[in-house]
């Protein structure tokens, strides 16, 4: 996963459910707890995330990460990323299921064996 990638399904994540722990984040993407961390600051120090404690929580380290209006727009601009990327992909893998399908279609391309020189 790439690092836009990361901070993108971190951003969704949390446009989805802000409560989420930073432990929890990890475990949804299957990625470790430090990467959660350190990407969860750097979107914090762009200033796309803004992370509040609950006040009543007895946990005291529980944060609520609430996307900006800078992290809404800079998630739409990476999910159009996305789709750009993703949809020249799928394009390129049509181009060659249908190279493969003309070479099966036209079957094997084996030279009949030739008589023996007498």
């Amino acid at each position: 996963m790439t690092p836009d990638e990361t901070r993108y399904r971190i951003m969704r994540l949390l446009e989805a459910d802000p409560s989420l722990s930073q432990r929890r984040i990890a475990r949804e993407l299957g990625i470790s707890l430090g990467k959660v961390n350190y990407c969860l600051h750097a979107l914090i120090d762009r200033g796309w995330v803004k992370a509040t404690n609950f006040a009543r929580s007895e946990h005291k380290g529980a944060y609520a990460y609430l996307l900006t209006p800078r992290g809404m727009r800079a998630k739409a601009a990476v999910a159009a990323g996305f789709l750009r990327q993703r949809l020249a992909e799928q394009q390129a893998l049509e181009q060659e299921i249908e190279a493969l399908r003309a070479e099966v279609l036209a079957g094997p391309a084996v030279r009949p064996p030739t008589a023996p020189a007498e």
